[in-house]
């Protein structure tokens, strides 16, 4: 009876430890992707913003403990989708990762399995743009 229930419980523990890893990339990649949206939006330029998009989401996946986590950061902007930082522009910032799954092996060569995580944040260029009292302004 005791062995039965030890082979019931390990797969149980599996499942949590699971879920809990994958909850925990879920928040890293949400988080990222509103710091990466902000940070892009704070930047002067376009240029500057995606560096700074891309430092912001390793930061934020990294305060999750997720430091060793594939990232891949997009960047888009209507209706000036080549200069993001004019008029009225519309930030929308992308982002992919993946956690692996705890405890399990690399399956035939192909690599840990993993849960792939996707996270999408809009924001307005101007959300974050605070004019000062002599017209101009301060960001």
């Amino acid at each position: 009876m005791v062995w039965l229930s030890i082979l019931l419980l390990l797969p149980l523990v599996w499942v949590l430890l699971s879920v809990f890893e994958v909850q925990r990339g879920s928040f890293g990649v949400s988080a990222a992707s509103r710091a990466a949206a902000r940070a892009f939006a704070l930047a002067p330029d376009d240029a500057t913003g995606e560096q700074r998009a891309a430092a912001a989401a390793r930061q934020a996946l990294g305060d999750q403990g997720l430091d060793d986590a594939p990232l891949d950061v997009e960047v888009s902007c209507t209706p000036f989708p080549r200069t993001c930082h004019s008029g009225t522009s519309v930030i929308t910032v992308r982002l992919r990762s993946a956690v692996r799954l705890p405890l399990l092996p690399d399956v035939l060569g192909s690599g840990a399995p993993s849960f792939a995580l996707r996270s999408e944040h809009t924001v307005p260029i101007g959300r974050f743009l605070q004019v000062t009292g002599d017209g101009g302004d301060a960001r």
